[in-house]
């Protein structure tokens, strides 16, 4: 039976949101109704809200969520009633290449739900990274649901469903950062933050922050940075360098993804270091660069996809360490919202006020 639940939407570009009735259907095959109780306002969602991703509006908005699965489909059998979930949008579907030669990690065919939400009058609704969960409740494939400890706070461990994975998995997974290295990273927003708590919490032996904004770099020390560096005052490479005897980092992450940040990591790194991309260029950012100096410094230059990955692996390993107190996920919450406050989280997010803005619903 089809429900009517309330759901934040943006239905055309350069217009403030709107909480609205949206109409959830019943789960089908392989679908999954989920009781939304908490989700994160993330940059991807302002992404989708100013036409940055596509153009199919009207957008139901929202994906870093936790809840509760309310019904499934028929032949789900991963998750179940009442069972407590963080909403993903890595639902591996185990046919693709990549998940075929056991590297599920970059599923390239990601699962969603069949059926559309729609608007009370039967629009369809382009839900945001195929999850939807500015809205009490959201239809979801079985896939993109993994269940976690329902200890856990539901306004932190939502954020693990994108940004903060996304910064932890590219230091942890993606730049195998290991006991002892020495990271750096560029922009420490909250995937730069995440970034910082992953790598101290594998052991780094230092870690530099590095921003043009002395309000995140206090930011950045309570989640592990051990030396910061405003960019608007110092040469970044150099800065590094300095704190590194000379070598440089062996890890940089970009967080922030624009061709000067990326020249910066590439230089900043020590010979046969490794380079992770997690910021999100924009399709006109180019660079030019010598190719003797991609030769001789040797090393990785990776991007960083989701954090490289796998919910049912990830999930509750970083959940029961939140658990344990051994990493501190509840320093990303700035702020708990309810859902008519989407708009104004958009302007602090902007601004550069908060880390997460999280709706309680």
């Amino acid at each position: 039976m089809d429900q009517t639940v309330r759901g934040v939407i943006s239905r055309e570009k350069g217009k403030p949101v709107q909480t609205v009735d949206i109409v959830i259907p019943a789960p089908g095959p392989a679908e999954v109704v989920v009781d939304i109780t908490a989700c994160g306002v993330c940059h991807t969602d302002l992404t989708y809200h100013d036409g940055g991703i596509t153009d199919n509006y009207p957008f139901l908005l929202g994906h870093e969520a936790a809840g509760t699965v309310e019904k499934v489909g028929p032949g789900v059998t991963s998750v179940e009633p009442g069972d407590f979930v963080i909403l993903n949008w890595r639902a591996v579907c185990g046919q693709c290449r990549a998940c075929k030669r056991g590297r599920p990690q970059y599923c390239f065919d990601s699962l969603h739900a069949e059926q559309k939400m729609t608007l009370s009058d039967g629009t369809e609704l382009t839900p945001a990274l195929g999850i939807g969960a500015f809205a009490d409740k959201t239809l979801v494939h079985a896939g993109q649901c993994t269940k976690v400890d329902a200890a856990a706070d539901p306004a932190v461990a939502g954020l693990l469903g994108c940004g903060v994975m996304a910064g932890l998995g590219a230091a942890v997974n993606t730049g195998a950062v290991s006991r002892g290295d020495t990271v750096a990273v560029i922009g420490c927003g909250g995937v730069g933050d995440a970034a910082i708590a992953g790598a101290a919490l594998v052991g780094a032996r230092r870690i530099i922050a590095i921003d043009t904004d002395n309000t995140k770099l206090d930011w950045a020390r309570k989640f592990g940075a051990t030396h910061t560096v405003n960019a608007r005052d110092l040469d970044v490479v150099k800065a590094v360098q300095d704190l590194t005897d000379g070598f440089g980092a062996d890890v940089m992450i970009d967080t922030v993804g624009r061709p000067e940040t990326w020249k910066q990591a590439f230089y900043a790194r020590d010979l046969a270091g490794t380079v992770v991309l997690v910021g999100v260029p924009t399709p006109d950012m180019r660079i030019d660069m010598p190719l003797l100096d991609f030769f001789s410094h040797g090393g990785a230059l990776k991007s960083s996809w989701y954090g490289d990955c796998l919910p049912e692996r990830d999930f509750p390993t970083l959940i029961e360490l939140y658990l344990q107190g051994r990493l501190p996920l509840e320093k990303f919450v700035s702020e708990r919202i309810g859902l008519g406050d989407v708009e104004k989280a958009f302007r602090k997010m902007h601004d550069g006020d908060v880390l997460r803005s999280v709706v309680i619903l």
